[in-house]
């Protein structure tokens, strides 16, 4: 067959990124030909109706351009943050056995770290919502 360097010398040349090309190519003409269909084969029949906005049911009133509390925002981002702290949880629950005590003084290390992060958050009152 071949010997290791023939094998990583045949796997590396650019005629081997040629499918990964052809797939990205086949995508974006896909995603080109399906726009310009549905926007010049499509109905353009524009009603009162059809250009407001609709929100679950619900009648428009007033203006949406209001400005919002920043705690909203502030607790979407923290509410992120913590989320995406438990998916790091998956691969350690999956390896623990593997890892043994220095995984799990690691998980222990990262679980400290956004508890000293929460205990921040809750000192400086991002989470009370009296103003």
């Amino acid at each position: 067959m071949y010997t290791e360097t023939e094998f990583l010398s045949a796997t590396t040349t650019p005629f081997s990124y040629f499918p990964i090309v052809l797939q990205l190519l086949a995508a974006v003409g896909f995603v080109g030909i399906t726009m310009f269909a549905t926007h010049f084969l499509g109905p353009k029949r524009k009603t009162s109706d059809k250009l407001i906005n609709f929100e679950s049911g619900i009648e428009q009133v007033g203006n949406a351009r209001q400005p919002v509390a920043i705690k909203y925002f502030l607790t979407a981002i923290l509410f992120v943050l913590f989320d995406v702290e438990v998916i790091f949880f998956y691969p350690y629950a999956v390896n623990f056995r593997d890892l043994h005590w220095e995984g799990f003084i690691a998980v222990l290390m990262f679980v400290g770290f956004f508890l000293c992060g929460f205990i921040y958050i809750v000192k400086k009152g991002a989470l009370k919502w009296e103003d």
